[in-house]
């Protein structure tokens, strides 16, 4: 055999041995790739391809638009088509494992469409504009007054049983002697705001962009949620006693260690128990809301403030003069308490981690929450300085009264706003009438949706507290006789409170939103914080005011 035909067959050995090993490389690295793309669902990869073109489509603004900051109007159509056909593939951003998730996407899809139709849609959207409000509940101002009319004077009844409940346990010897408890009132009333309006208003949200549709991501958006907020409950009770504690040695520089643990104790166990209440009371009125075809952002939280006083007044009063009926014989009780209630938190923290949205809240949420509890606090105060003058011993049955309507009022147009900018904005979008600085005009005067649900809801104030006002007259409780100058003086007072909390709404959700915060996770627990300290603040001016004038012979106070 020559060199040369010894080289030809060792380089053609050599030749095909090199390509059997190539072809067994490239199988099995074959056979690897496909092992790992059955380990990852088809959804997630058509996810993240989604969201990657909506990434290059948000990258590359007309000329011009990085002026102002807001992505060009055509891009931002096309990327939310891109977002609408995300929010169908097989996999919901929450069942991607420990991936980002934003309760500020706008999902507009009501339903999940197959493929056709989805395709369908899209050319539908080429043709104009006005198909991006399709699913945007439409409601005449007749509609919508019906609406909101019952569950408001649902909620309204609710705040006048809580006022004569407050009524009459101001007498009670916890309430004589351990004074602080009446800073606790607006703090533990507040809750409502902070977490149970909360709560509806993020549902009622989940609901009308479709984040309920599917069982399995329905019941784990009310686990997480109901998980999260008995969590803040806890901690906010603990610290809104601190802060009645703190706030009741100020003044007078005294301070005794058993009304402390009480008053923790006290507040810790209300808070929890009325949140767990409430919270369940709540999932039923939203998903009945749903199944009805109300739209839950008009009767969700009225309802849930319509509960919301009277249970958390009651509890609060009887966990009280118990604790304070077990003072000296059993002073262990209420460390017991406390630690009993404080030791379940772990247990909550675990149960809302388990879900992207409350695992998300359960580390940005606090602020809201725990700046309201302070603010509501304040108000606490107030009410506390004003009742101990006997003077002016009539506020208490009102208080409860003017502060939950205005929060109720507040609550629903904060929703109905946080709502609409899902529907028609991407996170850090506002409408153009929004842009530019506010002006109360912008709130009360124009034909847009949000405008006419202010109009009504500044209608319903005077009716709505005239109704309650003579129910509080006809079951002859409180202190006060209806005079016709005691009348316009108490409605001057909560016609300019609700005017301005929702002047604050309107502001607040549209820069929440320009800033990338969910509205309905931070703005609530604010305006209805406000609207107690408002509320408390106008009420007890007018109780001066009324008695400064000689309107004491009239029984303000007596």
């Amino acid at each position: 055999m020559s060199i040369q035909n010894l080289g030809g067959s060792i380089g053609e050995s050599l030749g095909s041995s090199l390509t059997v090993a190539l072809s067994l490389k490239s199988a099995s690295t074959g056979w690897i790739s496909s092992m790992f793309h059955t380990m990852v669902p088809t959804g997630y990869t058509k996810l993240q391809d989604e969201r990657l073109a909506m990434v290059d489509l948000g990258s590359k603004p007309e000329a011009g638009s990085l002026q102002n900051g807001y992505r060009p109007e055509a891009a931002h159509i096309e990327g939310r088509r891109v977002l609408d056909r995300a929010s169908r593939s097989s996999l919901s951003l929450s069942d991607c494992g420990d991936g980002e998730y934003s309760e500020t996407e706008p999902m507009l899809a009501e339903r999940r469409p197959s493929g056709e139709e989805a395709d369908g849609e899209e050319e539908e959207e080429e043709e104009g504009l006005g198909s991006q409000h399709l699913n945007m509940p439409k409601e005449s101002p007749l509609a919508m007054a019906f609406q909101i009319l019952v569950p408001f004077l649902l909620a309204g009844f609710g705040t006048v049983s809580a006022g004569m409940v407050l009524d009459i346990v101001q007498h009670w010897q916890a309430f004589q002697y351990i004074t602080e408890i009446f800073i606790l009132v607006p703090a533990l009333l507040g809750l409502k705001g902070n977490l149970e309006m909360t709560l509806a208003s993020r549902l009622s949200t989940a609901v009308n962009v479709g984040k309920m549709d599917s069982p399995i991501e329905k019941w784990n958006l009310i686990i997480g949620n109901l998980a999260l907020k008995q969590v803040q409950a806890t901690v906010v009770g603990f610290l809104a006693a601190v802060a009645a504690v703190i706030l009741g040695w100020i003044p007078e520089g005294k301070f005794q260690m058993s009304h402390a643990v009480l008053l923790c104790s006290s507040s810790v166990a209300t808070a929890f128990i009325a949140s767990l209440l409430q919270g369940i009371i709540m999932v039923g009125v939203i998903v009945g809301s749903k199944k009805t075809g109300i739209n839950p952002d008009n009767v969700a939280t009225p309802i849930a403030a319509s509960f919301g006083d009277l249970i958390t007044l009651a509890i609060l009063a009887w966990i009280s003069q118990g604790l304070y009926q077990c003072l000296d014989s059993y002073s262990y009780v209420s460390s017991l308490v406390c630690a009993f209630f404080m030791c379940l938190t772990p247990l909550w923290i675990i149960i809302s981690s388990k879900h992207p949205a409350s695992r998300t809240l359960l580390y940005s949420g606090w602020e809201p929450v725990i700046t309201a509890m302070l603010i509501s606090s304040i108000g606490g105060l107030i009410l506390d300085k004003t009742v101990s003058d006997p003077n002016l011993a009539g506020i208490v049955v009102y208080t409860p009264v003017i502060n939950g309507i205005g929060g109720n009022l507040v609550a629903i147009q904060s929703s109905r706003i946080s709502t609409y900018l899902h529907f028609h904005c991407a996170p850090g979008e506002v409408p153009e009438e929004a842009k530019g600085c506010y002006y109360p005009c912008r709130t009360f005067c124009g034909t847009g949706a949000n405008h006419r649900s202010a109009q009504v809801l500044v209608l319903l104030v005077i009716p709505g507290h005239l109704i309650f006002l003579y129910t509080i007259h006809l079951m002859k409780s409180g202190h006060t006789t209806l005079t016709p100058i005691f009348m316009s003086v108490y409605l001057a007072a909560a016609m300019l409170q609700v005017l301005l909390l929702l002047c604050i709404a309107d502001w607040m959700v549209h820069s929440m939103w320009r800033s990338g915060k969910d509205p309905d996770s931070f703005s609530i627990p604010y305006l209805t914080a406000l609207g107690d300290l408002l509320g408390t603040a106008f009420l007890a001016l007018s109780f001066h005011f009324l008695w400064l004038i000689g309107d004491q012979d009239s029984d303000v106070g007596d």
